[in-house]
């Protein structure tokens, strides 16, 4: 069932660097939320703070809430691994298992969490490789190795994967960067049908495609060199891209930095 996200006051750092400052917002759900800004502005460090992937790195560290349904994921009884279950991440690159087979990648997080149904697990993967319409691309071939797939078929493969274990969120770190158009076309299909079920929140360069795929944008932004990302605007994506607030978001969309 999908959830609503809500952030607040979220400051984070690199050891002494602060990469990111006093973010808050709210991020509805079965809604897309894109967040858009130049290289460096830290949208990609806060969209993995929403998992607590951004704590994988060494020296990281989190201040403010980020809350699901009501919840802090950062409280100290609350399961990092369990928190990356319930908000799935797909990455910039797609990265399947390249010698597991199509069907084992679909369900890999679920025999780790324990499930050895056969029966239940074959379910799993068709219904999850149907919710990446992915399905009838590869039903004749569900035992042939993942990393045999096509680059934008591998990328559905991985939406597959992350859908199996039933998440509440799904976060997209630029899904669509390394794909050509056709696939990257598959791809925002796929986002506007998986809004039906999940709360969404996208990172992407691409001016068009936020303004496709998703209901609200949020623009961040660098004051300077060395300075801390931070969040311009969020609006309604409409609004945002045709009547912004601020001047630079107006500057960065219209393409004059960034």
């Amino acid at each position: 069932m999908a959830k609503r996200l809500d952030i607040k006051d979220l400051n984070l750092f690199y050891g002494k660097f602060h990469a990111v400052e006093n973010v808050s917002l709210a991020v509805p759900p079965k809604n897309v939320t894109a967040f858009i800004g130049p290289s460096g502005c830290g949208k990609s460090t806060v969209l993995r703070s929403l998992n607590r992937m951004h704590e994988v790195a060494p020296g990281a560290r989190v201040e403010g809430k980020v809350l699901l349904d009501g919840e802090d994921i950062y409280t100290s009884t609350v399961d990092p691994v369990e928190v990356r279950r319930t908000i799935g991440m797909v990455f910039q690159r797609p990265n399947p298992f390249p010698t597991m087979s199509i069907r084992d990648n679909v369900v890999a997080g679920l025999r780790l969490s324990g499930m050895k149904d056969k029966k239940k697990l074959d379910e799993v993967a068709e219904r999850s490789l149907r919710g990446a319409n992915l399905w009838n691309e590869v039903k004749d071939r569900l035992d042939k190795p993942g990393g045999g797939l096509s680059g934008g078929q591998q990328q559905r493969l991985c939406i597959a994967r992350a859908i199996a274990v039933q998440p509440d969120v799904l976060l997209m770190d630029e899904p669509c960067s390394a794909l050509d158009p056709i696939s990257t076309l598959a791809i925002e299909d796929l986002i506007t049908e998986l809004k039906k079920e999940y709360t969404i929140v996208i990172v992407t360069h691409n001016m068009q495609q936020a303004a496709r795929v998703s209901d609200q944008t949020a623009f961040f932004n660098l004051l300077g060199v060395g300075q801390p990302g931070q969040l311009i605007e969020v609006d309604d994506t409409e609004k945002i891209f045709s009547n912004p607030s601020q001047k630079a978001t107006e500057d960065y969309i219209s393409g004059r930095f960034g």
